[in-house]
C-alpha cells in the first residue's frame, strides 16, 4: 500500500508540474429563501475586495472571474435582506457554482447588520426550523477525519448523535432507535440509502448517497417542523445539486466507497438546462488484496451505485428536475470459511449467509410560480428496496450443513406530493401541502422448525396500502428579533386506519447581536415497520396476523436552546430536551421486550402478539463549541449527557439498548497553502462514548442448549467498556491549469484501541467469545477534477 500511495503522489506532482496554475470562476444564483425568487442587484464580493463587487442580474445570477485557487470568503449583501458570508474552496479543475438564499428583514431599510441569527454558518435551509437543526456543507463529509465521505458518519460528530459502531453508519439520536430517523431526498421520503441495508433499517456499512452530487443539506435531531411526518427521532433532509450549466466537467476518484467516475455540464446553454451523473463500483476487494480489512473477514463486499440529476429551469411550464439514485450489493458471509486472523464484524457464528440487497429512488419535480408572492412544487416519484437472504446452519457435531432461513422481500413506495408557499409580506409566510403514497410490498421469509422438520412462514404477505399526510405551517416575524414558527401535521395509514394529528411550534428570540434563545416542541409519530405488521402467528388451524392493527408509535418533545456567538467565526450552543414516547409495541404477555430497541441489530426480528402499551423517556443536555473554518483552521467540540429508558409490558423500567449515557467528540483541522499550486490539510478527530448496553449470556446454559441463552435477570443493566477512537486525515490538493488532483490518507483508530463489538456464544468451540471492532486501518484516496 505504501508503494501505491507513493506512485499516486508522485504521478500527481509530475502532472501538476507540467501545467501552470489556472484561475477559476465563482458564480451562482441569489434567491429569496422562502419564495425561491431571484433577487436583482445583490452585491457579491470575495474576501475583503468590496471594490471588486459584482451585482446579481435580472435572473439573480452573478459571476466572479479570475479567483485564485484556495479557500475564500464569499460575501453577499442586499438592501432589506440579512447579509450572508460563506466559505468556498476554489480549484483550477472545477468551477464553483453556488445557490444562495437570503432572508428578508422585517425592518426593510438599509443592509441589515449580521446578527446572531444571520451569522450562523451552520444555518439550515429550512427557514421554519427553530431548534435542534443544523445545516452542513458537503465539504464537511470529506473534510472530517473518519467520515469516509459519508453524510451519516459525518453527522455523528454533532451533539446528541451517537455513532460508536465501526460496522454500520446507524444514526442514534438522543437515545432513540435509528429506525426513528426520516430520510428525505429532493422532497421524497426514501428507504434506507445504504448498501447491504435491510427493509426496516436505516443504516449500513457503505452509503449509497454520494457526496460528489449532494448539495448543502439539513440535519435535525428533534422537534422538527410540521412538514416532516413519519419520524420520531430526527430528519436527514438531503438535496442534490445542479450540474454545471455552462461548462462540461469531469471527476475521477478512488477511495473507501469505490472507484468513481462523474460528469456534468450543460444540455442547452440557452435554456440553462444541465446534467449531473456519477457512477461508483466497489473497491473493497482491491483493498483486501493490499492488506486493508473493513471488518468483513475473508468475505469480499461487491456493490455498485449510480446517481443522476437533470435540470430544465427555464421551460414555459416552469422549472423541471429529474433525479435518481440506485445501488445493488451482495456478499457471502461464511463461517465455514472464516479467517480467524482477521476482524470479522458481520459473519454469524455457526452460520453461512448469502446476502443481497437493492435500493433505488427516481423522481421528477416541477416548480411553478403563481404570482409574485406564491409558488408551488409538485413531485412524483418511486422508491424501493429489495433483500434476498439465504442462511445455512452449520452442525459442527455431525459436520452437516442444513438450510435454515430464507428471505425474498421487497417494498416499493409511489409518491405524489404537492407543496405551496405564500409569502404575504416580510413578516408572514405560509407553507402547506399534502402527499399521497401507495406502499406496495411482497414480504416472504421462512425458518426451519427443527421439531417439525419443515420450514414455517415468518411472514408471507403481498399487497398494497396507502399512506396520506398533509401539513400547514406559518412563520410570523414579530420583529427581526422575535420569530414564531408553528404548524400542524396529519397522517393516516389505510392498512388499519391509524391516524395522527400533530401540532408543533417554535419560538426564537434574538437577545442581541451575539446571543439568542429558542424554544421548540410538538407531537411526532411513526408507522410500524411493514415487517412488523405482517408477522405470522402459527396456530393449530394455520396462520394469523396478530400485529396488523398496531397503531403508530408516538412521542411528545420539548427543547430549549441557547446560542452565543463569540466573534464572527465561533459560537457556543447548548440544548436541553425531554422526549416522552408512548404507544410503543410490546408483548401482550408480561415481558421486557419493546419495539423501542429495534434497530440495534442487522435485521427486524419476527415478534408477534404485540400491543401499543409500551412507553419510554429520553432526556439530556448537549453542548457545542465550534470555530468555523477561518484563518486556516477550525475546531468542533460536542458533548452530550443523556438518559434513555423504557417500560415493557411487565411495567418494569429498563435502560434502552441505546442508553450509552454520554458521547463526546473533538475535531480539529488546519490548512496550509504552500505556494500557488499546493494546499495541505491535516484533520484529527477523537470520539469517546458510553458502551452499548447488552444482556449477558449464560455460558453453562448455552453449552447445554448448543446456542446462546440470555440472562433475563439482567436486562440492559450493563454496558460494554467505553468506546474510544481517534482518527487523523492528511490531504494534498494540487492545482494545474485546468486540472486539480487531490490525495488523502485517512488513518482510523490510530491508537488501535480494542472497542467491543459484541459478546457471542461460539457453538463450534463451546465457549463465550468477545468480538472486537476494527483496529488500526488506513484508507488512501485519490481524486481528479478537470
Amino acid at each position: 500500500m505504501k508503494h501505491l500511495l507513493f506512485i499516486l503522489i508522485l504521478s500527481g506532482a509530475i502532472t501538476s508540474h507540467i501545467y501552470a496554475q489556472g484561475n477559476q470562476t465563482i458564480r451562482g444564483v441569489i434567491i429569496d429563501n422562502q419564495l425561491k425568487e431571484p433577487l436583482i442587484g445583490a452585491s457579491v464580493y470575495l474576501d475583503e475586495q468590496r471594490d471588486k463587487a459584482v451585482a446579481s442580474d435580472t435572473e439573480g445570477r452573478f459571476k466572479i472571474t479570475g479567483a485564485e485557487p484556495g479557500r475564500h470568503t464569499l460575501n453577499i449583501n442586499m438592501m432589506g435582506y440579512k447579509a450572508v458570508s460563506m466559505h468556498v474552496i476554489v480549484t483550477s479543475g472545477k468551477e464553483v457554482v453556488v445557490n444562495i438564499e437570503l432572508d428578508e428583514s422585517v425592518t426593510n431599510m438599509k443592509e441589515i447588520t449580521v446578527s446572531a441569527a444571520g451569522n450562523d454558518k451552520a444555518k439550515v435551509n429550512n427557514e421554519m426550523s427553530t431548534v435542534s437543526a443544523r445545516g452542513f456543507t458537503i465539504e464537511e463529509t470529506s473534510r472530517y477525519a473518519g467520515s469516509r465521505n459519508d453524510p451519516s458518519r459525518m453527522a455523528t460528530n454533532f451533539a446528541g448523535v451517537s455513532g460508536a459502531n465501526d460496522s454500520r453508519n446507524d444514526i442514534i439520536i438522543r437515545g432513540n432507535s435509528p429506525t426513528g430517523l426520516l430520510w428525505r431526498l429532493n422532497g421524497l421520503d426514501i428507504p434506507n440509502p445504504n448498501h447491504f441495508g435491510s427493509i426496516g433499517s436505516t443504516g449500513g456499512p457503505v452509503s449509497i448517497l454520494n457526496n460528489n452530487v449532494l448539495d448543502n443539506s439539513d440535519f435535525m435531531t428533534g422537534a422538527f417542523p410540521a412538514e416532516y411526518a413519519n419520524g420520531t427521532s430526527g430528519v436527514f433532509d438531503l438535496k442534490m445539486r445542479k450540474g454545471n450549466d455552462e461548462k462540461h466537467e469531469f471527476m475521477g476518484q478512488i477511495g473507501f466507497n469505490g472507484f468513481e467516475a462523474g460528469a456534468e455540464g450543460p444540455i442547452s446553454k440557452a435554456s440553462r438546462s444541465s446534467y449531473l451523473v456519477n457512477y461508483r463500483y466497489s473497491t473493497l476487494g482491491l483493498f483486501s488484496k493490499i492488506g486493508v480489512n473493513f471488518g468483513t473477514g475473508a468475505a469480499i463486499p461487491q456493490y455498485q451505485d449510480v446517481s443522476m440529476k437533470i435540470d430544465f429551469p427555464g421551460t414555459k411550464l416552469g422549472s423541471i428536475s429529474v433525479f435518481g439514485i440506485g445501488g445493488t450489493s451482495n456478499i457471502a458471509l461464511l463461517d465455514s470459511e472464516k479467517d480467524t486472523t482477521q476482524t470479522d464484524l458481520y459473519t454469524i457464528g455457526g452460520k453461512d449467509t448469502w446476502f443481497n440487497s437493492d435500493m433505488g429512488v427516481a423522481g421528477i419535480s416541477h416548480t411553478i410560480k403563481y404570482s409574485e408572492k406564491t409558488f408551488a412544487k409538485t413531485s412524483i416519484g418511486a422508491s424501493g428496496m429489495q433483500t434476498r437472504v439465504k442462511q445455512n446452519d452449520l452442525d459442527y457435531s455431525s459436520g452437516r450443513t442444513n438450510p435454515e432461513y430464507g428471505n425474498r422481500s421487497y417494498n416499493v413506495r409511489y409518491s405524489a406530493i404537492y407543496n405551496i408557499t405564500t409569502k404575504w409580506n416580510a413578516a408572514n409566510s405560509i407553507k402547506a401541502g399534502f402527499a399521497l403514497e401507495q406502499l406496495r410490498f411482497s414480504l416472504k421469509d421462512s425458518l426451519l422448525d427443527k421439531d417439525l422438520n419443515r420450514f414455517i412462514d415468518l411472514r408471507n404477505a403481498r399487497g398494497n396500502t396507502w399512506f396520506f399526510r398533509s401539513f400547514a405551517q406559518w412563520q410570523h416575524k414579530f420583529s427581526d428579533k422575535l420569530i414564531l414558527n408553528t404548524g400542524i401535521n396529519y397522517q393516516q395509514l389505510t392498512l388499519n386506519n391509524s391516524y395522527s394529528i400533530e401540532p408543533r411550534g417554535g419560538l426564537r428570540y434574538i437577545i442581541d447581536e451575539k446571543q439568542s434563545i429558542s424554544l421548540g416542541g410538538g407531537m411526532h409519530s411513526q408507522m410500524q415497520n411493514l415487517l412488523t405488521y405482517f408477522a405470522e402467528t402459527r396456530t393449530g388451524e394455520g396462520y394469523i396476523r396478530t400485529n396488523k392493527n398496531l397503531d403508530f408509535t408516538r412521542s411528545n418533545q420539548a427543547v430549549v436552546a441557547y446560542d452565543r456567538n463569540l466573534g464572527n467565526d465561533m459560537r457556543i450552543k447548548s440544548e436541553a430536551y425531554y422526549q416522552y414516547l408512548y404507544d410503543i409495541p410490546v408483548l401482550q404477555r408480561a415481558s421486557y421486550f419493546s419495539a423501542i430497541n429495534l434497530g440495534a441489530d442487522f435485521a427486524t426480528p419476527n415478534i408477534d402478539s404485540l400491543v401499543n402499551k409500551g412507553t419510554g423517556e429520553n432526556y439530556g443536555i448537549e453542548l457545542t463549541i465550534e470555530k468555523f473554518y477561518s484563518k486556516g483552521y477550525y475546531f468542533l467540540l460536542t458533548g452530550s449527557l443523556f438518559e434513555s429508558t423504557y417500560k415493557g409490558s411487565n411495567n418494569i423500567k429498563y435502560n434502552t439498548v441505546f442508553n450509552g449515557n454520554y458521547v463526546s467528540n473533538a475535531l480539529l483541522g488546519k490548512e496550509w497553502k504552500i505556494g500557488k499550486k499546493l494546499t495541505f490539510n491535516a484533520d484529527a478527530k477523537a470520539t469517546m462514548a458510553g458502551g452499548k448496553r447488552y444482556i449477558p449470556i449464560l455460558e453453562a446454559a448455552s453449552a447445554k442448549a448448543g446456542e446462546a441463552v440470555l440472562d433475563e435477570s439482567s436486562i440492559f443493566e450493563k454496558r460494554y467498556k467505553d468506546y474510544f477512537r481517534a482518527d487523523v486525515r492528511f490531504a494534498i490538493r494540487l492545482n494545474g491549469k485546468h486540472l486539480t488532483q487531490e490525495f488523502a490518507l485517512d488513518i482510523q483508530n490510530v491508537s488501535n484501541n480494542k472497542n467491543i463489538f459484541m459478546q457471542n456464544y461460539d457453538a463450534k468451540n463451546g465457549r463465550l467469545v468477545t468480538e472486537y471492532q476494527m483496529g488500526l486501518f488506513i484508507i488512501p484516496q485519490f481524486r481528479i477534477l478537470f
